[in-house]
């Protein structure tokens, strides 16, 4: 399997290629911005880009979602975020993105497939309303990319619209703490951590 972590963009949040092998199609997780980084991980494995997932509708994970030509997927309380660059917080800074590209919403529970790869989607709200993580199901390595929900030794801000930190936390412990231990967390910023790691060492829970 190959799964790179590519830091993108100013607030160098973390876009993941994620795909069963050289010279398969590929699942982009949170293309935020600079897709030559991207683009240069794809070609040295040979991938084809096959479809980008969005952890949830913030500029800063979604910036680059339409330079590659594939459908984007997102939780539907989310979707609105994509098109709309006050709501995703591009347009306070003067960047205003969108996203054109053919936009598909997913909800709990829903396992996305792309040649041999399989994930499963966790409705982690609080960050925003639909924040998700990513379980990997298929191949089986325990393994979770959880956005801007769990990081190593933190929790996603709360503050902005739509957030909520009591709902964050439940979501966080119930979905994620449950998880076996020994699962790897791919955050959307920083190092990624276990989840042992967290149960034992995140202030926040």
């Amino acid at each position: 399997m190959i799964l790179e972590n590519i830091p993108v963009g100013a607030l160098e949040s973390n876009c993941y290629v994620l795909a069963s092998g050289e010279g398969k199609e590929a699942i982009i997780i949170d293309p935020g911005a600079q897709e030559h980084k991207i683009r240069k991980v794809l070609e040295r494995h040979k991938l084809k880009p096959a479809l980008v997932i969005n952890t949830h509708g913030h500029y800063d994970h979604m910036g680059a979602d339409d330079k590659f030509g594939v459908p984007v997927y997102i939780h539907k309380l989310d979707s609105a975020m994509l098109k709309d660059p006050m709501l995703n917080l591009s347009g306070l800074f003067s960047l205003a993105c969108g996203v054109k590209s053919e936009i598909n919403t997913l909800e709990e529970n829903q396992v996305i497939s792309c040649d041999g790869i399989e994930l499963k989607v966790l409705h982690i709200p609080g960050h925003t309303p639909g924040g998700i993580a990513l379980v990997l199901i298929k191949p089986d390595e325990h393994v979770v990319f959880t956005g801007d929900t769990l990081f190593c030794q933190g929790i996603g801000r709360s503050d902005l619209e739509g957030g909520d930190g009591e709902l964050l936390v439940k979501a966080i412990k119930e979905k994620l703490l449950s998880l076996p231990s020994d699962t790897v967390v791919y955050p959307g910023h920083g190092p990624s951590t276990t989840i042992e790691e967290e149960k034992k060492e995140n202030p926040y829970l």
